[in-house]
C-alpha cells in the first residue's frame, strides 16, 4: 500500500506517492505562479486524484492522504491562516478535502513545522530521540517541537510560532505582522537589512552596493558574506546573534537533546552552525545547553514531505 504526501510552500507545492517505509515512488513538484485561494487548493486537489487513479488497481492502492501547510492549521475548524499565500490567511481546507474523505480516503492535515519534526523522527536526524526541536529558517521561521516523544500543538496549535520571538527591543511597527525574529533574521529580513543598510551607506557594501538593490538574492548576500563584503558580513553575523538567541530561549523553555536546523537559508547558513550554538551558550540554561546536540536537518528541502507521508500513516 501506498500514501500520498503533499508539502505545501509559500510558493511551490510538492506532491509525492511514498511507501510505508518512506520510499518516494514518484513525486511533483509545482510553481504556485499566480495562483491564489481555492486554485491553489485545485491543484492540490488535482494532483491527489492523479496519484489515487494511477495507483487504484494496483497493489499499492492508496488509501491515507498527508497535507503539510504553512502557517497554522487550526485542527478544531480545518482552517488555516497562511498569510503569505493569497487568499489563505482564513482558508478552509478541510472542507476541500472533503471529497476525498467521502470516498474513504483518509486525509490528515498538520502545520507545515509539525510535519517538519515528524519527518525527522520518522527518516532523520530524531530518529533515536524523544525531545528535539527542528528550527526553520525560510522566507519565514518557525519549530516543530517534540517532547517527552509527542509534538506540541498547543491550544489554538500555534506551538512553534517562534518568528514571533521577542529578540530586539524597542518594539518596531514592522513586528506586528511577522514578529520580532522572522523581521529580523528571516530569508525575507536579511534582504530587507541588507536594502536598508545600502541605503544608508551605499558606498559600505562593496559587492552588493554594485548590483541592483532590489534584484539582490540570498545567494548573492552569502557569496558578498564569503568575499568579506562589510554589509553581507554585518548583515549575517547579526542574523547569527538573533538564531542564537532564540535557540538559546528554546533550549531553556523545552530543555531538548537537539536543535535540528533546516529550512531553504539552512542550506547555505549550515556553516554557521557552531557560530549559532557559541551564541545560544551565552544565553541559554547553562545545564541544558551544554547537553544539546546542533545538527543539520538529514531530510533537507524534503522533511515536511516526509512529515506529510508519516502524517498518513499514524492512527490518531
Amino acid at each position: 500500500m501506498a500514501i500520498i504526501a503533499v508539502d505545501l510552500m509559500s510558493s511551490a507545492v510538492t506532491c509525492a506517492a511514498l511507501g510505508k517505509t518512506g520510499k518516494i515512488l514518484e513525486q511533483d513538484k509545482f510553481d504556485l505562479q499566480n495562483l491564489e485561494g481555492y486554485a491553489v487548493s485545485l491543484l492540490i486537489q488535482n494532483q491527489i486524484k492523479k496519484l489515487l487513479n494511477k495507483y487504484e488497481n494496483t497493489p499499492m492502492r492508496i488509501k491515507s492522504v498527508g497535507i503539510a501547510v504553512p502557517g497554522i492549521y487550526y485542527s478544531k475548524t480545518g482552517i488555516v491562516w497562511a498569510p503569505n499565500i493569497p487568499g489563505w490567511s482564513n482558508y478552509n481546507i478541510k472542507h476541500d478535502m472533503a471529497k476525498f474523505s467521502e470516498q474513504n480516503i483518509r486525509v490528515k492535515i498538520e502545520s507545515k513545522r509539525t510535519c517538519d519534526i515528524l519527518g525527522e523522527k520518522w527518516l532523520g536526524a530524531a530518529r533515536k530521540s524523544r525531545n528535539a526541536i527542528y528550527f526553520s529558517v525560510g522566507s519565514g521561521i518557525g519549530a516543530g517541537v517534540l517532547i517527552d516523544g509527542r509534538i506540541l500543538h498547543g491550544f489554538n496549535d500555534g506551538v512553534g510560532a517562534v518568528g514571533w520571538l521577542a529578540v530586539e527591543k524597542p518594539f518596531r511597527e514592522e513586528f506586528k505582522l511577522k514578529g520580532s525574529l522572522e523581521y529580523l533574521a528571516s530569508g525575507k529580513g536579511i534582504l530587507n537589512a541588507v536594502r536598508e543598510n545600502l541605503l544608508q551607506n551605499p558606498h559600505q557594501g562593496k559587492i552588493l552596493g554594485s548590483k541592483d538593490i532590489h534584484n539582490i538574492t540570498i545567494d548573492d548576500v552569502f557569496r558578498a558574506y564569503s568575499l568579506k563584503d562589510a554589509i553581507a558580513v554585518k548583515v549575517i553575523n547579526n542574523c547569527i546573534e538573533y538564531w542564537g538567541i532564540a535557540v538559546a530561549n528554546l533550549i531553556s523553555l523545552f530543555n531538548p537533546e537537539m536543535i535540528i536546523f533546516g529550512g531553504s537559508l539552512f542550506g547555505p547558513a549550515l556553516q554557521f552552525i557552531e557560530n549559532i550554538k557559541a551564541e545560544a551558550v551565552k544565553w541559554a540554561q547553562p545545564l541544558f545547553v551544554e547537553n544539546v546536540k546542533f545538527v543539520k536537518s538529514e531530510l533537507g528541502a524534503n522533511a515536511g514531505l516526509y512529515g506529510a507521508g508519516h502524517l498518513a500513516t499514524r492512527k490518531f
